[in-house]
């Protein structure tokens, strides 16, 4: 698994030009230009120093050396966060610290309990998703079944992508990809430069096909489909050229009309596109760390916008369920989220950002960082206690409320 998130960075690390001169000085805020020196000046996310990745979290989609991205617009109303009661975390500015947070959002019952930014970001910037973004993409599948776009998650994909039918994706289902249980051969170690993952983005494309089924449609089955799981980002790609392909869309016009406007985003996002054109559904949205936290609210809502159910009532309950087990107890992999055995969830992106959702307690955790390394360093393990933390403090709440409750209610 650690080393699966490191695939979230291959939109990038294809995509930036060696050389920092050329940079889009006028579309950079003063945030931002404060800290122009430090931008990275070579290929390799994972390579890049702490202050550079500090300086270019914040900035993917506002600099020349990096792709062209699709603005994701937001509408002229945005969903309310009231302030509640303050919720007091213990030694919550040293974990702040230690996770090299650039924000932190906690929703409770629908209101904004904690947030808190550091790393000199606030509520104004957009901070880069990484694999947060899977979710997303999985939540337009289900955006384009509920619209008719997509029939069933059991066709073919190349139903919807004709240029992999005769590869090993042509007997595989929607389902199978949203699950990474293709059974299609692919190796995610981002660290090996002959692995599938260092070397798709930069394949060159064939005439007239999209870079990642270019690439993705020569490799060879391993397994049978949907009897293994093996977290493949170039699947979750394919899954935004299945939503694309189906809808007629790009998937930054498709996430604006169905999310971004109805349900009252705040600001715009953008989305980073392939050599191709098309987005890297795999990676890659910016967007402000509010956003990220509407975004689980969304999800508490079942994916309904007023009277208006933009996914099929039951999306969430099955994307958001153990499909496949990948051998840590307690959790599993859903339809691009990861499960809690508990009915929590997340996404999750390499570095440190994220989005805790836990419908028992109404509670919607949005957190973005610049860990000291990608998944391999300590701050995973301690954002899962800080999780379980605040988990236990919203429980406490309850419990302590729950006796003038039935004292009330016994006069």
């Amino acid at each position: 698994m650690k080393k699966g998130f490191l695939a979230s960075v291959l939109g990038i690390a294809a995509l930036v030009l060696v050389g920092a001169g050329a940079f889009a000085f006028n579309s950079l805020d003063k945030e931002t230009k404060g800290v122009l020196a430090q931008l990275p000046t070579n290929k390799d996310v994972l390579f890049w120093s702490i202050p550079q990745r500090d300086a270019a979290f914040r900035a993917m989609d506002r600099l020349e050396f990096l792709a062209k991205s699709h603005v994701v617009e937001a509408g002229p109303k945005a969903y309310e966060l009231p302030v509640g009661a303050p919720l007091a975390i213990p030694n919550i500015d040293a974990y702040m610290q230690a996770q090299r947070s650039s924000g932190i959002v906690i929703i409770q019952d629908g209101k904004v309990r904690f947030e808190k930014y550091g790393l000199g970001f606030d509520a104004a910037g957009r901070w880069t998703s990484f694999s947060v973004a899977k979710s997303f993409t999985s939540t337009l599948v289900g955006a384009a079944i509920q619209d008719g776009y997509i029939k069933s998650l059991s066709d073919k994909v190349s139903t919807y992508i004709p240029s992999l039918k005769g590869s090993a994706y042509d007997d595989v289902t929607v389902e199978q990809l949203l699950t990474m249980s293709s059974g299609v051969a692919w190796n995610e170690d981002y660290e090996n430069p002959n692995s599938d993952v260092a070397k798709f983005n930069t394949a060159k494309a064939d005439d007239g096909v999209d870079a990642t089924t270019s690439y993705m449609r020569k490799l060879p089955r391993a397994h049978a489909p949907g009897t293994f799981w093996n977290y493949n980002t170039g699947e979750t790609n394919l899954v935004g050229i299945l939503v694309s392909s189906a809808t007629k869309k790009p998937l930054a016009t498709y996430l604006s009309e169905k999310i971004w406007k109805p349900f009252g985003m705040e600001q715009k996002a953008t989305w980073i596109l392939n050599s191709t054109g098309q987005e890297i559904a795999g990676c890659c949205l910016q967007m402000a760390i509010r956003d990220y936290a509407r975004m689980g609210q969304f999800v508490l809502a079942g994916g309904k916008v007023g009277e208006t159910q933009v996914v099929p009532a039951d999306w969430f309950a099955k994307a958001t369920t153990k499909k496949m087990d990948y051998g840590e107890p307690g959790r599993g992999y859903g339809y691009q989220w990861w499960t809690y055995d508990d009915g929590s969830v997340s996404a999750q992106g390499i570095f440190g950002q994220g989005i805790f959702i836990d419908p028992k307690r109404k509670l919607v955790i949005a957190s973005n960082a610049n860990w000291t390394r990608a998944t391999d360093g300590p701050e995973g393990a301690a954002r899962e206690v800080f999780y379980k933390q605040v988990q236990d403090l919203i429980d406490a709440e309850a419990a302590a409320k729950a006796p003038a409750t039935s004292t009330k209610s016994a006069n």
